[in-house]
């Protein structure tokens, strides 16, 4: 059998599960179909969801790249993904790959861009180490853009898009949206750069009223959750978020509420964003990384400014009023663009 591995610095967690799990389980099922013999290589095992069917080599301490490297033996093709991009690595690691080292990258980038010193050094690595692969797939076109950005036109030939896609078909669909008094949820994994904050504040500045009865459910776990609960005690508003945790139904659940708010600072490509429209809930969020190659404002959503509390206190205002209404079904485009098949597929084409 044709020998591929996959390298993933993802960790495999039960109450956790997302869209890259899926399109893990569905990658591994149709490669095999094909006749290849993939080994994905993850920073700890775990037999929940599909993985059990998946062999997996587990870090156990090292990082993904070495646990790779220690692994020594040689595959026709080798994918990474969430690994940083252009390093020493991919040189060391060159020798393993007797046909293609394709490298995905799924990395947002900081507003307003790198600093100049990191600018210099990415593209320095660039020439250095670029060479040493043979495709660098980004999962929306902001991120193709931003690749050639960070490494060099020395890469533009050998870069393509593959969007992220998601499973439609056990998303329910939302029939009807309140107009007024909306129900509000966000999904993110809580780190500063998601941006949660801005909401925190935004709520604590919304008329007496209107806070008596709002409330934000909140998926997600992360390093700045205790951050967040301290700063909706400071703002007196921690009656209005409902931090739920982890949850692997979530997606599921999205046809409960109306609108999915996304504050963030820092993106890729979303998939909680396309989750939610399938969900037919539009989204209000920021312009960074590929949310406007989803969300097209007062189509499907709202995209504010990153970092302005104040507009999203006058969204959250007009959305609770019903002075703004998104009353369109959002989810047909979605489900038929982005969906884990053509995602799947996408990626299988690289093999041939």
């Amino acid at each position: 059998m044709k020998k591929l591995a996959i390298l993933c610095a993802y960790r495999l967690l039960p109450d956790r599960v997302g869209g890259m799990d899926y399109f893990f389980w569905k990658f591994d099922y149709e490669s095999k179909k094909l006749g290849w013999n993939p080994v994905w290589f993850f920073p700890n095992n775990s037999e929940h969801g599909q993985y059990s069917n998946l062999h997996i080599v587990s870090s156990e301490g090292l990082s993904v790249e070495d646990s790779f490297l220690s692994y020594n033996q040689q595959f026709d093709y080798v994918f990474t993904h969430f690994l940083e991009l252009c390093t020493p690595f991919y040189k060391m690691a060159r020798p393993l790959v007797r046909k293609n080292f394709i490298a995905v990258d799924h990395n947002p980038r900081p507003l307003g861009g790198y600093p100049f010193k990191k600018r210099i050094e990415k593209r320095v690595k660039g020439l250095l180490y670029g060479c040493y692969i043979d495709r660098f797939v980004g999962v929306s076109n902001y991120t193709v853009k931003e690749l050639i950005a960070d490494f060099g036109c020395v890469i533009r030939d050998r870069t393509t898009c593959i969007y992220n896609g998601i499973i439609a078909a056990d998303i329910q669909v939302r029939s009807e949206r309140n107009t007024v008094k909306p129900k509000f949820v966000v999904v993110s994994h809580l780190r500063e750069t998601k941006g949660i904050q801005d909401l925190i504040a935004a709520v604590s500045l919304l008329d007496e009223n209107i806070k008596k009865e709002l409330q934000i459910d909140v998926f997600g776990s992360g390093p700045y959750e205790e951050v967040l609960f301290q700063l909706c005690d400071r703002f007196e508003v921690r009656q209005n978020f409902n931090f739920r945790g982890n949850s692997p139904t979530v997606k599921q659940q999205l046809a409960n509420y109306d609108y999915l708010l996304q504050p963030t600072h820092m993106e890729c490509f979303s998939l909680s964003i396309l989750e939610s429209l399938a969900a037919n809930v539009p989204v209000i969020t920021t312009p960074v990384g590929g949310n406007k190659e989803a969300v097209h404002h007062g189509k499907n959503g709202l995209i504010l400014p990153a970092k302005n509390v104040n507009a999203w206190v006058i969204a959250l205002e007009k959305l609770w009023r019903g002075s703004i209404v998104l009353d369109s079904n959002v989810s047909e485009t979605i489900r038929k663009h982005f969906s884990l098949e053509n995602m799947v597929q996408n990626y299988l084409k690289l093999l041939q």
